[in-house]
C-alpha cells in the first residue's frame, strides 16, 4: 500500500472537492463511534461554512486521482452558532479559535502516518492565518462500556494527547444527526483544544 499523497486546499479551492468530501465523511462515520446514518443533502449543508470560508481548508490524501482521506478546518467564526456557542458560553472569543472539522480516511490507508500530516497541514494553516490563539476540534462522548463498541476497539485519545490537545469537560455541543438502527437523536461532542505557538 503506497502512502498518500497529502494536498493543502484553501477558501474557494475546496469546492470541486465538497462531494469527495461528503462521501468519505458518509462512509467513514457510519463506523463506531459515531454510526452516523448519512446523506448528502445533510452533507452539503454541513460543508456549505467551509466553502463560504475564505480562510477555510481541506488536505486531501490522494492514491492517484483517488482522494481516499481529507482533513478539513475553518475559522470557528465562520462556522455555525452550535459551533461557537460553547466558547462564548465558557467566556471564550470563537474568533481566536481555528476549528478543525474532521478527519476522515479509509481503512486501508491508516498507519501511514497521514493522522499526523493532517494535523501538521491544518495546525500549519492556521498559524499562517497570524490570528489564532488555539485549535480546536469535537469528539463524540461515548460510554466506554457501549456494547457496541467493536472488540479491541482504540480511541484516538492517545494519539491526540501526543499531539499536544487536552480535552475540555464542560466545553460541549450537541448535533443531531441519523444513528444507524435509532433514526434521528441527539449526541453530545466535547472539545478538544491546543495552543497554537506564534510563526517562530
Amino acid at each position: 500500500m503506497s502512502v498518500p499523497v497529502l494536498t493543502t486546499l484553501r477558501g474557494p479551492e475546496i469546492a470541486p472537492f465538497l462531494d469527495d468530501v461528503a462521501q468519505l465523511r458518509i462512509r467513514v462515520f457510519r463506523d463506531w463511534p459515531y454510526l452516523y446514518d448519512g446523506d448528502t443533502a445533510y452533507e452539503r449543508e454541513y460543508l456549505d461554512a467551509y466553502a463560504d470560508s475564505a480562510d477555510s481548508v481541506f488536505v486531501l490524501a490522494r492514491d492517484g486521482d483517488r482522494v481516499v482521506g481529507a482533513s478539513t478546518g475553518l475559522p470557528l467564526a465562520d462556522d455555525a452558532v452550535d459551533f461557537r456557542q460553547p466558547f462564548i458560553d465558557a467566556g471564550r472569543d470563537p474568533a481566536d479559535v481555528f476549528y478543525f472539522g474532521e478527519s476522515v480516511l479509509l481503512p486501508d490507508y491508516r498507519g501511514l502516518g497521514v493522522g499526523h500530516g493532517f494535523f501538521d497541514a491544518r495546525e500549519a494553516h492556521a498559524r499562517a492565518l497570524g490570528r489564532f490563539t488555539t485549535t480546536a476540534f469535537c469528539a463524540v462522548d461515548r460510554e466506554g462500556a457501549d456494547p457496541r463498541a467493536p472488540v479491541g476497539h482504540r480511541t484516538n485519545e492517545g494519539f491526540w494527547h501526543k499531539r499536544g490537545y487536552a480535552r475540555q469537560p464542560g466545553l460541549t455541543l450537541c448535533l443531531r444527526w441519523n444513528e444507524l438502527g435509532h433514526g434521528e437523536m441527539e449526541h453530545a461532542l466535547t472539545f478538544w483544544t491546543r495552543r497554537l505557538e506564534p510563526v517562530a
